[in-house]
């Protein structure tokens, strides 16, 4: 008796109509019913054919005449009410087969049921991009740690205690760069406002002694001087991405500055910002191209300290 009252239970929670169907369901699962559980997976497959025929009609409505009678928003009431329940008994009579794999993938009822977990991890992204990221920083870690013996964990760290203070602390040995080697020493400036964040944010070593590294210049393979590994953000098709690598590190600010001037007028790939050098903004969208940073805003974000206020009050 108590099996026939959970079957009509159940029959009555298939009316889509019907708002009390919520509750017959609820009570079904108070009864311990294990049957339940296909009925839950049909209403869920029913869902799912009802958003398939909602698109169909759609699609049908853009065609149909709009001053047809059977085009009117009380036929289309109706018609939605029946393609709700013509979901519904389809899916009670076989449906798609979507309801057969819930309750195998929930109820783990049969010893051939292998959970998706085992046999795939494809669902679960943020898990794969996890390790990868966890792959390439162990990488890096190796690489910056069997190249550079010299080097040392870095933090970035302020340098300078206001914009007054770092433009006119940098801007005599700027001056100097840039008559040596044909540059603006406003652009030179800005540069690296835009690097430090106006001297707050210059690497530091483990033992608190600056890098100096005032224009974020890699110790490639060719740096024969000390080096600073911290953390920096690279930009992938545009995509921030946190990663390691190996800053040059100077004794002091006159030697970052004419570094600068030796590192860009070295490299055959600046050659064309340096022919545009008296153009500020042609100077900083070749340095852009020829790969000086990754930031695809980089000039943008040079020429908008080079033409802002702040500077500009502070230019002697």
């Amino acid at each position: 008796m108590e099996a026939l009252s959970t079957k009509n239970q159940l029959d009555m929670a298939r009316n889509v109509h019907d708002l009390g169907s919520i509750n017959k369901m609820r009570e079904a699962i108070a009864s311990g019913d294990e049957t339940v559980l296909q009925e839950a997976a049909e209403q869920f497959e029913a869902i799912f054919v009802q958003m398939m025929l909602k698109s169909m009609r759609k699609a049908q409505d853009a065609l149909a005449d709009e001053n047809s009678p059977f085009n009117s928003q009380q036929v289309k009431f109706y018609r939605d009410m029946h393609d709700q329940q013509l979901a519904t008994d389809l899916t009670s009579n076989g449906g798609l087969g979507l309801a057969d794999v819930i309750v195998k993938q929930l109820g783990q009822t049969e010893d051939s049921y292998i959970p998706s977990s085992v046999i795939r991890s494809d669902g679960n992204l943020s898990s794969l991009n996890r390790e990868r990221s966890q792959t390439v920083e162990q990488a890096q870690d190796f690489a910056l740690n069997s190249r550079s013996i010299r080097s040392q964990s870095a933090r970035k760290d302020a340098m300078f205690d206001s914009p007054e203070q770092f433009v006119e602390s940098l801007m005599p040995m700027a001056e100097k760069v840039a008559a040596k080697y044909g540059m603006d020493p406003k652009a030179i400036i800005s540069q690296a406002a835009v690097e430090t964040g106006w001297g707050k944010f210059v690497i530091h070593s483990a033992d608190g002694k600056s890098s100096h590294n005032l224009f974020g210049i890699k110790a490639n393979k060719d740096w024969e001087g000390k080096q600073a590994v911290v953390d920096t953000l690279e930009f992938n098709n545009g995509v921030a991405q946190k990663q390691k690598a190996a800053f040059r590190s100077y004794d002091s600010v006159r030697e970052a500055m004419e570094d600068y001037g030796q590192f860009i007028t070295s490299q055959p790939r600046y050659s064309r910002a340096l022919e545009q050098a008296s153009d500020a903004r042609q100077y900083t969208q070749a340095l852009q191209d020829a790969g000086y940073a990754t930031d695809p805003e980089y000039a943008d974000k040079i020429m908008s300290v080079y033409n802002s206020d702040r500077l500009n009050a502070l230019m002697p």
